[in-house]
């Protein structure tokens, strides 16, 4: 197959070290060496006696609607491994390297397949597949291969997920805890989910729907394409039929475009857009005003300028840097990944096998205070499993990323009430 190094005599039984795999006995963990992991040192190593772990990163780093989210995401993943290759590594025996196989996929799904499959024989898993439709499109492979992912998006598909690290609540759940959380502090009557289509925008858009239902509200599903100029029905439907409430799950672009037309318009009601609609540029559009008015963001984590021993390790690992919640995301969702690396290690196993084994017997992670423990948990039932807790943010343009915490991580009726059977979207 194109793209793949043939093997050099079958009694020497080793393939070229040009593809990051080696078979024979691995004296450094035991097994058979995988594809990904090398006896040689890291290309950037810290210590040169110590073999590499290769990581795939498959992110929107260009020309896509989440590339001001997706650089900051890669850089904080990055700085990351990069303390983690500076702490000793992996089980003292192995450093991490997550810069050889970055690729970007455009946040469009057939672009991310093409893309993963130039590295996915190079690389032990993935430590960044971006967006829900787009790591969709390589879920079925990531099955065949058992390659474990850790995901740039919160989609609750990944619930049901074994090769799927997720860490936080997923989107079904977020919009159910802005809708409880709306009806104590705005007391709505009626809810608009404005979406985008996909995995994203329709898990957001049912947790509206089974949150509106439970509390008597009605309900109003608008489904929207991406893109700032797009936006002309959506903002039609918002000042046509007014909701009081409506969840966003857009581009932050869209967003801004969709809440400052609206409000020139006259809408006054609120906006909660899911976390990804945010992004603190924003804060220097047209749409300033409106958004510090009308929009409130959920979110699955802290912001930026938390005090945890995460966050601050976050911050003391990117000196220099504009604050972005990008950042925040990024670094928090590396955590699951390092823990099943060294349970992979300190289990003699080292290979794909080996990894997803350690994964399912995850039932805690330590995210360094950044999300609860029980965030990590990947080997109980989904339901069981499935993190709840979710943040609301308010624009303020004197913090860092421009939000600050309305209401720290909790879970309201709806969603603590709820049976994760299936994914949320597809009972849209």
């Amino acid at each position: 197959m194109k793209g793949r190094c043939v093997a050099v005599g079958a009694a020497l039984m080793v393939l070229l070290p040009a593809c990051g795999v080696i078979r024979g006995d691995d004296d450094r963990g035991g097994g058979v060496r995988a594809p990904g992991v090398t006896a040689e040192p890291c290309p950037s190593a810290v210590d040169r006696k110590k073999g590499c772990i290769y990581l795939g990163t498959v992110s929107d780093l260009t020309s896509g609607p989440f590339a001001a989210l997706a650089v900051p995401i890669t850089d904080a993943q990055k700085a990351f491994w990069a303390r983690v290759n500076k702490a000793g590594g992996i089980g003292g025996t192995y450093e991490v390297d997550v810069t050889t196989y970055v690729r970007d996929n455009k946040y469009n799904p057939e672009v991310h397949r093409q893309v993963y499959n130039e590295i996915k024989d190079r690389v032990l898993a993935l430590a960044q597949t971006l967006g829900s439709p787009t790591t969709a499109a390589i879920l079925g492979d990531l099955k065949t291969n058992g390659i474990v992912a850790a995901p740039a998006s919160w989609t609750s598909a990944w619930e049901f997920e074994d090769v799927i690290v997720e860490s936080g609540s997923n989107y079904c759940v977020e919009a159910m805890n802005s809708v409880d959380y709306a009806m104590e502090a705005h007391r709505p009557r009626s809810v608009m989910a404005v979406h985008l289509a996909g995995d994203y925008g329709a898990d957001a858009a049912a947790g509206a729907k089974i949150a509106a239902e439970r509390n008597g509200l009605t309900f109003t599903d608008v489904e929207t394409p991406p893109g700032a100029t797009e936006q002309g029905r959506a903002i039609t439907e918002i000042t046509k039929r007014r909701p009081d409430l409506v969840i966003l799950t857009t581009g932050p672009a869209d967003a801004a475009t969709i809440v400052g037309q609206a409000a020139a318009a006259g809408f006054r009601g609120r906006f909660i857009g899911t976390g990804p609609t945010w992004n603190p540029a924003l804060l220097k559009s047209p749409a300033a005003p409106a958004l510090k008015a009308l929009y409130e963001q959920s979110s699955p984590g802290r912001p930026w300028n938390a005090e945890t021993p995460g966050h601050r390790a976050m911050r003391e690992a990117l000196p220099g840097v504009t604050p972005n919640d990008g950042y925040t995301s990024g670094w928090a969702w590396a955590y699951p990944m390092k823990a099943a690396l060294e349970a992979m290690v300190a289990g003699g196993d080292v290979s794909r096998k080996g990894l997803l084994a350690a994964v399912k017997k995850l039932r805690t992670v330590d995210y360094e205070g950044m999300l609860p423990p029980e965030a990590g948990n990947y080997a109980d039932d989904p339901n069981t499993a499935t993190f709840r807790q979710t943040i609301v943010n308010r624009v303020d343009d004197k913090a860092p990323t421009g939000v600050t915490i309305v209401k720290d991580f909790s879970v309201g009726p709806t969603a603590r009430a709820y049976t994760f059977d299936g994914p949320c979207f597809a009972k849209l």
